[in-house]
């Protein structure tokens, strides 16, 4: 791999570019460029006000398993070997000092999709995986555009100083964005500015791989496990599946529109589209400090102003709530003990509710201080997958999950974001969020399992949760 990612001193370049377009729109010029990547905070709050556009990679990678497709430039190559260890081979090889207030100014996105878990556990895989997502896909890129929501405009961070690349020239390269952005709106933006959501591209209504019986007798296995003392909790899910021929980026747009999300996203692994309106922070480094954001506890907002205010009330003096959210935050203080410096892990907000555009969802906030020398593929290999998304044990939680489910989840419940060549990252957990391939619609909606959890409130639980992403798709849940 030396070879394939050679190693040099490299610089930044930085410039503003002046535009009053929202980053929804700027993207729409790019969304259909080879590799393009959005990355969104398209619902602002305190932890997230930037939004990040990728764009012409130099290398990527996709992974299933141990069996690698690696593209440096224009040459691709077919390897076997530890994708996560590929990954942080490249984020060593291409260091940068970042001076800038700015998160991310030169590095990779992409996705951990949910079966990355089996290169770090020895776990069985799903008996079914009838997409074929890979279970890791990343893209370095040349070229990142930062939108800072504190102010106008856009900056232009560019890696320099590349050897063995061909292809544009910075020069080249911001000379053809500000030209791109110039231009009239593509067509989907009128999704965007308009109050209808433009024509629905789905053909047949959503199946479920569960019937609402059947998802009942689910959670009641799951609670024979926890009464047998095998698990205190599991996170189940249905996957809802239909026919679909329209845009990818328009179905996020429409997302978007509907439930605006602090880490939303869209992109395009080859022949597959993702598209997410996650509201949960999986992981996030800033230096040598690490976050974790677990959400458990969800109700739905209501129609009238006093009936808003008494679910929320109703959600934050709920016991079971509350007492799942602790399970989670044990296992994520956990998990980030593997790597932290000991005596540096904190429950920084024990319990806080967060007001979404269709949900109330109750979250803690757990922070620690990595080792020396800790990577990011460290911290993945500590703490993946979500332990919101799992249940505690985790390990056994995963094992009974994978046995109930039966298919493989793909993208959802794994992880979106950005990794840095300066020692940050951002990542989501990929809930809300949905997968197109090959004329077809995926996505997935569960909740958490405990002791005292009702079958039928936990089946409805799901529908209230994929209502956005039904809606986006022009359907009612």
């Amino acid at each position: 791999m030396r070879r394939f990612l050679p190693r040099s001193g490299r610089s930044i370049r930085l410039e503003k570019i002046n535009s009053a377009l929202s980053p929804e729109e700027i993207f729409s010029f790019f969304s259909c460029l080879e590799g393009a990547c959005f990355l969104n905070s398209s619902l602002e709050t305190e932890e997230a006000g930037y939004s990040f556009i990728g764009l012409f990679p130099f290398f990527s990678i996709e992974s299933r398993g141990a069996a690698m497709k690696l593209t440096f430039g224009s040459q691709g190559m077919q390897a076997m070997g530890n994708p996560l260890k590929v990954l942080a081979s490249a984020q060593e090889a291409y260091k940068v000092k970042n001076d800038t207030p700015f998160p991310l100014i030169a590095g990779g996105m992409g996705f951990f999709s949910y079966e990355t878990k089996n290169l770090i556990e020895h776990l069985p895989r799903p008996l079914i995986d009838d997409v074929g997502t890979p279970d890791i896909y990343f893209s370095f890129y040349r070229c990142i555009l930062i939108f800072d929501r504190n102010s106008p405009g856009y900056f232009y961070a560019g890696l320099m100083d590349m050897p063995g690349i061909r292809g544009e020239t910075p020069d080249e390269i911001i000379s053809f964005i500000k030209k791109a952005i110039k231009g009239p709106l593509p067509e989907e933006c009128s999704v965007l500015r308009s109050a209808k959501s433009g024509d629905s591209g789905i053909k047949t209504l959503p199946g479920s791989n569960f019937s609402k019986s059947s998802y009942v007798k689910a959670v009641q296995k799951v609670l024979a496990h926890i009464k047998e003392g095998d698990i205190y909790q599991a996170c189940l899910s249905q996957r809802f599946t239909a026919d679909w021929d329209s845009s990818g980026y328009g179905l996020y747009l429409g997302l978007n529109k509907r439930n605006p999300s602090p880490f939303s996203a869209y992109l395009k692994a080859g022949d597959i589209s993702v598209v997410s309106a996650s509201p949960e922070l999986f992981m996030r480094r800033r230096g040598d400090v690490i976050e974790t954001r677990p959400m458990k506890g969800t109700r739905p907002r209501g129609k009238t102003r006093e009936d808003d205010a008494a679910r929320k009330e109703e959600l934050s003096k709920s016991a079971k709530d509350a007492a799942e959210l602790l399970m989670i935050v044990d296992l994520e203080r956990n998990d980030i003990g593997k790597i932290a410096v000991p005596g540096t892990v904190k429950v920084e907000t024990a319990r806080l509710i967060e007001t979404h555009p269709t949900v109330f969802q109750a979250i803690s906030v757990v922070k620690g201080t990595i080792r020396e020398n800790a990577g990011n593929m460290d911290i993945i290999e500590a703490a993946f997958p979500g332990g919101s998304i799992t249940g505690c044990p985790k390990i056994r939680a995963i094992e009974i999950i994978n046995d109930i489910e039966r298919y493989a989840r793909g993208v959802y419940t794994g992880a979106i974001g950005y990794m840095s060549f300066h020692d940050t990252m951002d990542l989501n957990v990929a809930i809300r969020t949905m997968t197109l391939k090959g004329g077809r619609l995926y996505f997935g909606s569960g909740g958490g399992i405990v002791s005292d959890s009702d079958p039928e409130e936990e089946y409805e639980e799901t529908l209230v949760k994929a209502r956005a992403l039904m809606e986006a798709a022009s359907l009612r849940a």
